[in-house]
């Protein structure tokens, strides 16, 4: 009997340069490529035309057995799309300002090394994806994925308007100057919707979010029971009525969610709490069309105008790898 020949592995590394100190991430690669016995690994620059998902096929065509990425929230968003469904796990290491996904995921943002080195030696776990179609104003369609968020209306007015130099400057602070520039302009708009094969009906809101998970910066748990690996979309319906509704939606996002949940005596105050600034649905799909054009966001990213959304969810599309014992009950 012959021995098995042995299979190579190589790690294959896509960042940002712009996001990343490049020669001490590659340098990090190396060492524990090295040390898990891996062939040299990949290097692949994210550029202004792409932002990661050509870099991301080259790699699996390189035969990758893992591809690490390191950069802002559209470059992971990116990648994830071109990975999704070739088994080959993905390393989100924290950088860039937003970190949504690696938040997400509970991941330390400030220990880069170890998220690394569980590229060779960590769990590898299955998360879903959102998958958006966005209908133009010609009535064409282009399709994209979310690994955390897409929304249409004010949110997407927002980022639209958040200025780059700012962003680059202050990291995600820089969304409340998009914010002050959106709000006095900010109307509500109808939707008509069909959750998965419900009947058709409609709402008048500010903003539409559709969540693959829940976790914003600065603590901010816009949706607190989302999950990453549910096979479900949750659904976030922004829709105040004057200035106390604008004050009751940020006391549902900021102190509801993310403070009063936190305690017993809080959770039975929300139990009895009825307000309608913030509505919440979900379904494993929605389709969605508007009276009037709307801008558009994946993931943090502006993707233009569009008269409706479609959004599904693939479930455990994707494959992440994590530190070994890191929690995931909370995903």
């Amino acid at each position: 009997m012959t021995d098995p020949v042995p299979t190579v592995r190589r790690a294959a590394l896509i960042y940002n340069p712009v996001k990343v100190d490049r020669d001490r991430l590659r340098t990090q690669v190396v060492h524990y490529s090295g040390r898990a016995g891996w062939e040299s690994p990949l290097f692949f620059e994210t550029t202004v035309g792409d932002a990661g998902s050509g870099q991301a096929r080259a790699a699996v065509a390189a035969g990758a057995s893992v591809v690490l990425v390191a950069g802002g929230d559209g470059t992971v968003r990116a990648v994830a799309e071109a990975m999704a469904y070739t088994g080959i796990p993905v390393t989100i290491v924290p950088s860039g300002t937003g970190n949504l996904l690696a938040r997400n995921l509970r991941l330390t943002l400030d220990d880069p090394e170890r998220v690394i080195s569980s590229a060779f030696d960590g769990e590898i776990h299955p998360i879903d994806i959102g998958l958006a179609r966005m209908t133009r104003l010609d009535h064409t369609v282009e399709e994209a994925s979310f690994v955390v968020m897409a929304g249409m209306g004010l949110d997407a007015a927002m980022i639209a308007n958040t200025r780059p130099r700012m962003k680059k400057a202050v990291g995600w602070v820089a969304y409340v100057d998009g914010a002050a520039r959106s709000l006095p302009k900010a109307a509500p708009f109808r939707i008509v919707y069909q959750l998965d094969d419900d009947k058709l009906a409609s709402s008048r809101t500010y903003s539409v979010l559709f969540a693959n998970c829940g976790s914003l910066p600065a603590g901010i748990a816009l949706i607190p029971d989302a999950s990453i690996a549910d096979g479900a979309l949750d659904i976030v319906l922004i829709q105040p009525r004057g200035f106390w509704g604008w004050a009751a939606v940020w006391r549902r996002v900021w102190w509801d969610n993310s403070v009063l949940r936190r305690f017993k005596a809080g959770r039975l105050v929300l139990e009895r709490r009825r307000d309608r600034a913030v509505r919440y649905l979900s379904a494993h799909g929605i389709d969605t069309r508007t009276e009037t054009p709307q801008a558009v966001q994946l993931d943090g990213d502006h993707f233009g105008i569009a008269i409706g959304i479609d959004c599904r969810v693939a479930e455990g599309a994707l494959l992440v790898t994590v530190p070994s014992g890191h929690d995931v009950s909370r995903w």
